[in-house]
């Protein structure tokens, strides 16, 4: 079938291909000064592995004509443009939710964005292993990236939409084990110390509350000269105490304690008081994804009497410091006269 003058060609290349029919349109005509004769200018929209897949090809283009060079924009591209419009404007902690989310999109990188089909992303989503509050961040992702792409004709076709991630909500792919986090882990939450969301996790660390302690701490139960708080609000009787500050976190909780109105130590980045789910969901893990760990806020806990044990601090005293009554004798549950220097002494061996 000869194809009208001026709409294009289907191609077949050379060689053994997957898809070896080269799919082009007419952009425009050069003239041969020599001969004085017209010749076309083509741009490539793409390769298909039939002749009719490729003449549909040619068809769907006439009836939604797109920028054939931003129809090779790929993947990892379509996000680094959109992600600098588009950070400025959010928070940090958006900004860790997206990035923790476009990590374990790496099959996709490469791939062209036009090229990208439902079955690419829904395998991200089934083999990535992450909880349902990051999936639901990943398609987000993949919604605003689509969101970009068709205003900007890179694709007219929005896949993001049929993202399955429902049956995935009442269970957890990634399931893993309490433990506790390893030196090397440590050592790289401290290179991001400038960041005031990666510092609660190295407070929380540091100081072996439970995470709903924390988060309910008022700054009135705060005592940054003597280092300590009080925790007033706790699921068991030995939870109320007063809880030691170490000296390398110390700058954290000023600065906490200084960044807002809000009546909470630690607040949302709109100053309002951390819910637990919050916290966890939209703050919490996209931080340690981000760091490639798997770690619930819980295992901080563990990690604060884990160091607690290795610096050889008494027995007694851990328990004092962490609320922690399990396998306490009479004597330790009446020895209740521990000053706070000592408190703090026993925070700062670790």
């Amino acid at each position: 079938m000869k194809l009208p003058n001026g709409y294009g060609s289907v191609m077949k290349m050379s060689g053994k291909r997957r898809k070896p029919y080269m799919v082009r349109v007419t952009t425009g005509w050069t003239i041969d000064p020599a001969k004085g004769t017209k010749k076309q200018t083509y741009a490539v929209i793409g390769y298909a592995e039939t002749k009719q897949e490729g003449l549909q090809m040619l068809s769907d283009y006439h009836q939604n004509p797109f920028d054939t060079k931003a129809a090779k924009v790929t993947f990892s591209e379509v996000y680094t443009a959109w992600s600098e419009a588009k950070y400025p404007t959010i928070s940090k902690s958006n900004v860790h939710g997206y990035s923790a989310a476009y990590n374990v999109c790496n099959s996709l990188y490469n791939k062209i964005f036009r090229d990208i089909r439902l079955a690419d992303l829904q395998n991200v989503v089934d083999t990535c292993g992450k909880n349902y509050p990051t999936l639901r961040k990943l398609k987000v992702l993949f919604n605003q990236l689509y969101d970009y792409a068709m205003k900007n004709d890179i694709c007219n076709k929005d896949y993001s939409e049929f993202v399955d991630i429902i049956k995935y909500k009442e269970k957890n792919p990634n399931k893993i084990d309490r433990s506790v986090f390893t030196k090397p882990e440590i050592d790289k939450l401290w290179t991001l110390r400038d960041d005031p969301f990666y510092q609660t996790v190295l407070m929380l660390i540091y100081n072996g509350c439970r995470v709903s302690e924390f988060l309910d701490l008022k700054k009135e139960n705060v005592h940054l000269d003597e280092q300590y708080f009080d925790v007033i609000l706790s699921k068991t009787e030995n939870g109320i105490r007063k809880v030691p500050i170490a000296d390398k976190v110390l700058p954290f909780y000023k600065a906490w304690y200084d960044s807002s109105d809000c009546e909470y130590l630690l607040h949302t980045d709109d100053g309002k008081q951390f819910q637990y789910r919050n916290y966890k969901d939209s703050y919490w893990t996209p931080l340690i994804e981000n760091l490639g760990m798997d770690h619930n806020p819980h295992d901080t806990r563990h990690t604060c009497v884990s160091m607690l044990a290795e610096a050889h601090v008494d027995p007694t005293m851990i328990k004092k410091i962490v609320g922690h009554a399990g396998a306490m004798s009479l004597t330790e549950k009446v020895y209740t006269h521990l000053d706070i220097q000592s408190l703090v002494e026993a925070i700062n061996k670790i």
